[in-house]
């Protein structure tokens, strides 16, 4: 008994030496960036946002940030910093809800991070999904490895302990020698050819032609309690920061949604009243896409709502030359007033009446 005694001792010894050595690399190298900064040197694989974005957030040394979904991955951070001179990081949750938002931003503009120690945020880009602004506000869009985002140290055994954090994020990439471009993390996977209206179209399923039209004030109440809970806080908290805020420009085929739903003048109500919410304060800066002419033109995407990354680095350019930007009731006005032209103008049936 003795022997297998010693035998079991000497086997839990060997386990618990495997694991503080696994707890031991992964803090040393630190793929989520959880503990501190990158390693120079170290090829690091980011591909997670809901995993890696809190640690970038917290442990980067960055002075301007990018928040928002999917339209935002296409973003290229040497743009922002060759055209905007901003240190920038992205931090683009797809799909993000505005629950998601107010959870990065709570961490970006956290005093205690050793980001925050070393600079102050300059500017937030952030993109406005208006469709997202009646989700539920304590909702996030995906469940969040809650880990990563709490201050709990005890619970961090699940990112020490971890397969795939070992194989997949430290010992993959040291083999290969390939990470991350850094400057075009979470770009889409969508290569040139599949930007071109015979993808759209082939992929677009039209909703189902609702007969009841929404009142114009319908998306008010959510959106309201969205701006107050989740994005208006930090606008108001830190008047230091300025905020790009912007509208992102989907195609035509998003407005066909809204009209197949019954929900276009409610739509444009909602537009009209975040603009007017947004547009109250001194450190926003907000910015309309919609009207571009690119959007009706589906060459440029590769579905109905994401657009090619030229169009990304337009808009920075828009950012620095202020193109695009809205500085009043009037002028937002104005761009309601060309989007009902340019939906009331197109040709939807002639498009659906082609055979993709």
């Amino acid at each position: 008994m003795n022997r297998y005694k010693k035998y079991f001792v000497v086997l839990m010894s060997m386990m618990l030496a495997a694991f503080i050595a696994c707890g031991a690399l992964v803090v040393y190298v630190d793929p989520f960036f959880h503990y501190h900064e990158a390693l120079t040197g170290f090829p690091y694989i980011v591909d997670n946002q809901l995993s890696q974005n809190p640690g970038m957030a917290k442990n980067m040394l960055y002075d301007s940030c990018i928040i928002g979904s999917s339209m935002t991955v296409n973003f290229d951070t040497d743009d922002f910093a060759e055209l905007l001179g901003a240190n920038t990081v992205k931090l683009s949750y797809s799909g993000a809800y505005p629950r998601d938002h107010y959870n990065i931003l709570s961490i970006v503009f956290d005093e205690n991070t050793y980001a925050r120690k070393h600079s102050p945020v300059k500017n937030v880009y952030l993109a406005l999904d208006i469709p997202t602004l009646t989700a539920d506000p304590e909702t996030t869009k995906y469940p969040l490895p809650e880990y990563l985002y709490d201050r709990n140290p005890i619970n961090d055994v699940k990112y020490l302990i971890n397969k795939d954090v070992l194989f997949q994020y430290i010992f993959r990439p040291a083999v290969q020698r390939e990470g991350s471009d850094m400057s075009e993390i979470y770009f889409s996977w969508w290569t040139p050819e599949y930007y071109n209206i015979q993808w759209v179209m082939h992929n677009y399923e039209q909703p189902e032609e609702n007969p009841e039209e929404m009142t114009k004030d319908g998306l008010i109440e959510g959106t309201e309690v969205n701006l107050s809970r989740n994005i208006i806080p930090f606008i108001e908290e830190h008047p230091e920061t300025d905020f790009y805020i912007f509208f992102p420009p989907y195609s035509i085929l998003y407005w066909n949604n809204v009209k197949k739903e019954n929900t276009f003048e409610a739509t444009m109500e909602q537009y009209r009243y975040v603009a007017d919410r947004l547009m109250q304060y001194d450190n926003v800066r907000l910015f309309d896409f919609q009207t571009m002419d690119e959007v009706i033109d589906l060459n440029n995407y590769a579905d109905y709502s994401h657009y090619k990354p030229a169009i990304n680095k337009f808009m920075v350019e828009c950012f620095k030359d202020g193109n695009y930007e809205i500085n009043s009731a009037e002028e937002m006005e104005a761009e309601l007033t060309k989007v009902r032209k340019m939906v009331g103008a197109y040709d939807f049936e002639g498009l659906f009446s082609e055979k993709w």
